[in-house]
């Protein structure tokens, strides 16, 4: 495997861009947060505009599903949008993918799309048809992101290269594949659908939050049980934030360890990506190396 050339990577930007923010999932909670992010992004010579629906409530969903589903694809095909952020997570998502047929309106109009956690389903779907994207702050996370953070994700918007990140190796060596992020119980309820892209020849990325460790154990297990960890060639294992645990329970760690450790391959944890804390930017599709046994992740930028 070589190159990006299977993957559709869409343009990078130039300031005076405009970046569209659009709320795909949860209603929002905190307007200051995002008028936050906006000025910062300002800063960087983005233009930045929010869908007219963006701070909509229905329930516990930012407006109907028709209002978010308009909302994305309008993001899409208006020429003058550059690149799509999610306002924030929460849920709702997977529920825009009901309808329409988003494989086609994907591979013909490629936009970044950034996101992370309940974004996942956007992430995944767009992975299945093999469009690049970035794993990474919505509007209500970034602007508590570091300097180094925020000066990574904006040079990688203008095609700056990647350098490398460290974490804890478990051993077994190294290993390329195709970075594929998720939050993990995202994913597990998608496992199986027709969002989930294919997971051979992937490094895996997956960080949560606030999940029991029984709870981490069982969607593992179910990963497991249906063989979807058989075409992983690594797994790196980001920030599992807000975990409770009961007592004489087993820690996320001891979980993580008992679950993912005998699949033989280069596992890397403590990667500063996820909830609660440094949410590293991860491009989704990036070939990548990782080194199970010095702890590294390497960005193979083409």
């Amino acid at each position: 495997m070589s190159a990006l050339s299977s993957w559709i990577k869409p343009p990078f930007l130039q300031p005076g861009d405009t970046i569209i923010g659009i709320s795909p999932s949860g209603a929002i909670k905190d307007i200051a947060a995002v008028e936050n992010a906006i000025e910062i992004m300002r800063s960087q010579g983005y233009n930045v505009e929010l869908n007219e629906h963006w701070n909509a409530q229905y329930g516990y969903l930012a407006g109907n599903d028709e209002q978010r589903r308009e909302a994305l694809l309008q993001a899409l095909t208006n020429p003058n949008y550059k690149a799509i952020i999610a306002v924030r997570g929460g849920y709702g998502a997977a529920r825009l993918l009901e309808e329409k047929d988003w494989e086609t309106i994907f591979r013909n109009y490629p936009k970044w799309l950034i996101g992370f956690s309940d974004i996942t389903s956007l992430l995944w779907k767009l992975a299945r048809v093999k469009v690049s994207t970035i794993h990474g702050p919505v509007l209500t996370t970034l602007a508590k992101e570091p300097d180094w953070s925020l000066q990574r994700f904006f040079s990688y918007l203008q095609g700056e290269p990647l350098s490398p990140l460290q974490g804890q190796g478990w051993g077994n060596g190294q290993a390329e594949g195709w970075l594929l992020p998720a939050n993990l119980t995202v994913a597990t309820h998608i496992l199986g659908t027709p969002l989930q892209p294919l997971l051979n020849d992937v490094i895996l990325a997956l960080e949560d939050v606030g999940e029991a460790s029984y709870s981490i154990d069982r969607m593992l297990t179910q990963w497991r049980l249906m063989g979807a960890f058989c075409g992983v060639r690594g797994i790196i294992l980001g920030r599992f934030s807000g975990s409770h645990e009961s007592r004489n329970s087993w820690t996320t760690e001891e979980v993580l360890r008992d679950r993912l450790g005998d699949l033989n391959i280069p596992i890397v944890s403590e990667l500063p990506f996820g909830h609660d804390g440094v949410n590293a930017m991860l491009p989704v599709g990036m070939m990548v190396k990782l080194d199970g046994d010095q702890g590294s992740l390497t960005f193979l930028n083409d």
